[in-house]
């Protein structure tokens, strides 16, 4: 027998069992031969192993995404106008209170503050002088060897020296006030969550350098369509998913954004997570919640097999089990929507068997 002779038997066999596996899919085999001798017909039915196609309001479970962020929130910023010159922290490090998160240019600072102590150390000279020229003159005064007149003027020196002394202690201690602000601190324990700036930056009072987060009280918060969002309730429970742990909690939503984005139409809720191991302010999360709901023709997972890529029911009519071949959706518990080949009221069997 020729190789091309071989092939076309090869194909020819294929093409016949491609359609004795539709027929037998049909039923075809089933309908010519009679009952007690084909292995569905051979299998016993009871209620316990037969289940109805059901037709049920389910839930439409969606799924918005969110980044858990700190209840408490920090921006730290400087005081004060000048170039930054370190920045010790970068996004994702610990912090204790009091750390130093970057430091600002002294130089000018510093140049006004020995100004300053110069100064202060020259009326402070001033000062001593002319105490002591009074202590003099109201001795002279009070033996009657200086004039009225000459101890009011050394007084008057005296005070004016003193409010020279007064007003370069002020300037010292403002410049001062300066240098601890060229030096920016944490305030509080925490976990830097954005390093908005970097060295050689300009800082400008109350524009942050970096922002700060405690990594307790912490919250999902996600944007979710406004059509969806009026669902929600403050103190309402919700599922939540934190893809980064695999894990899935309930979670109670703690606060709800009144105002809805013009352009993206969602509203902000924020939810109140539970305590989990490793959870860090940043980590991505999903809020999983039903926004509406639809009629679906409901069987048993264990009703459903598969043969390859093809999924398939058995289904009981007049008294005889036909396979047939349907498309599946999501499940809901330890039933699965069915979208195509079966209609509500007929009957399926679970976990079905074949005799040998």
């Amino acid at each position: 027998m020729s190789q091309s002779s071989n092939k076309l038997i090869a194909i020819f066999a294929a093409v016949l069992a491609l359609i004795l596996l539709l027929l037998y899919m049909q039923g075809s085999f089933v309908s010519k031969i009679p009952p007690g001798l084909t292995p569905q017909a051979n299998m016993i039915t009871t209620p316990n192993n037969t289940a109805q196609v059901e037709k049920k309001q389910v839930d439409d479970i969606l799924s918005w995404p969110g980044t858990v962020r700190s209840r408490i929130v920090a921006n730290v910023a400087a005081k004060m106008t000048a170039r930054i010159i370190e920045i010790t922290v970068h996004a994702s490090d610990t912090v204790k209170q009091g750390d130093i998160i970057a430091r600002l240019d002294q130089r000018e600072l510093k140049a006004q503050e020995q100004a300053a102590l110069a100064a202060l150390a020259g009326v402070t000279a001033q000062a001593v002088h002319a105490q002591a020229d009074q202590q003099r003159t109201q001795s002279l005064y009070s033996k009657e060897a200086a004039t009225r007149e000459n101890l009011d003027a050394v007084v008057a020196r005296v005070k004016e020296a003193q409010a020279g002394v007064s007003q370069a202690s002020s300037t010292v201690s403002e410049i001062q006030s300066h240098l601890a602000d060229a030096v920016l601190l944490a305030p509080f324990d925490g976990i830097i969550v954005k390093r908005l700036k970097e060295p050689g930056d300009m800082a400008l009072p109350g524009v942050p350098v970096v922002s700060l987060q405690t990594p307790q009280g912490l919250r999902l918060e996600t944007d979710v369509p406004a059509t969806c969002a009026g669902r929600y309730r403050t103190g309402m429970e919700v599922t939540v998913r934190i893809d980064s742990l695999g894990q899935t909690v309930t979670a109670q939503i703690d606060e709800i954004s009144p105002d809805v984005d013009t352009q993206t139409h969602t509203q902000l809720i924020k939810i109140a997570l539970p305590t989990m191991a490793g959870l860090q302010p940043g980590y991505f999360g999903w809020l999983e919640q039903a926004c509406a709901q639809h009629v679906a023709l409901l069987i048993p997972v264990e009703a459903v097999q598969h043969i390859g890529q093809l999924e398939v029911v058995k289904v009981l009519s007049a008294g005889k089990q036909l396979m047939r071949h349907i498309r599946t959706a999501k499940t809901f518990g330890d039933q699965i929507e069915v979208i195509s080949g079966l209609h509500a009221g007929e009957a399926v069997l679970r976990q079905p068997q074949q005799a040998d």
